[in-house]
């Protein structure tokens, strides 16, 4: 526990001064996602994509006038939808992720900006909620592993009144299923306010 409080408090203090120094905003962020799984094997049919949202919130630590770094923490809604060609069988497989981004943003002009970075999800939870011949149910599930390194991207713009506009796409560099060569791939679209 002291080494928590320490390691805390020695990374306030170097937020602390590097934000005499350079300028940090934080912000909250939020919007939708359209998630499902991809696989390289040539046989694989992806399914079809499932609708969720992502919510959390980041700080962006400006380095110079074109370049920042921004870490951020947010929930994930993620999965996949399966159904069959005679609607005799449909399923939503529903996981949520914590994500850890750490994004290098680029401004091209005032206001937009391309951003990348890697991102560690760790699982919260997982369930298939499922419709068999008229009749089913949510069922707790335990297929994906509980941690997805990835790589993500994309584009936003921040008005001069804080509100900004994102767009990202994100693919799963670690297989979600073990020996499955299966991973998540979710589109995100969504606003926020930096502070």
């Amino acid at each position: 526990m002291k080494t928590q409080i320490l390691t805390l408090a020695v990374f306030l203090t170097g937020l602390t001064t590097f934000a005499q120094t350079k300028k940090v905003e934080f912000g909250v962020r939020s919007g939708l996602t359209v998630s499902t799984v991809v696989g390289e094997d040539e046989d694989f049919d992806t399914p079809k994509g499932r609708a969720s949202f992502y919510m959390g919130g980041l700080v962006e630590l400006h380095l110079t006038d074109r370049f920042s770094l921004q870490p951020e923490i947010f929930y994930s809604g993620q999965g996949f939808d399966l159904d069959d060609e005679f609607d005799e069988f449909d399923a939503e497989f529903q996981v949520g992720y914590l994500q850890f981004p750490v994004l290098v943003k680029l401004y091209i002009f005032d206001g937009f900006s391309l951003q990348a970075g890697p991102q560690f999800g760790i699982k919260l939870h997982e369930e298939a909620d499922y419709d068999l011949f008229d009749r089913g149910g949510d069922v707790e599930t335990d297929a994906f592993d509980d941690f997805d390194f990835q790589l993500t991207g994309g584009a936003s713009y921040k008005f001069d009144f804080g509100l900004f506009v994102e767009a990202r796409a994100t693919f799963g560099l670690t297989e979600v299923i073990e020996d499955s060569e299966v991973h998540n791939f979710v589109f995100s679209t969504g606003v926020g306010y930096k502070f």
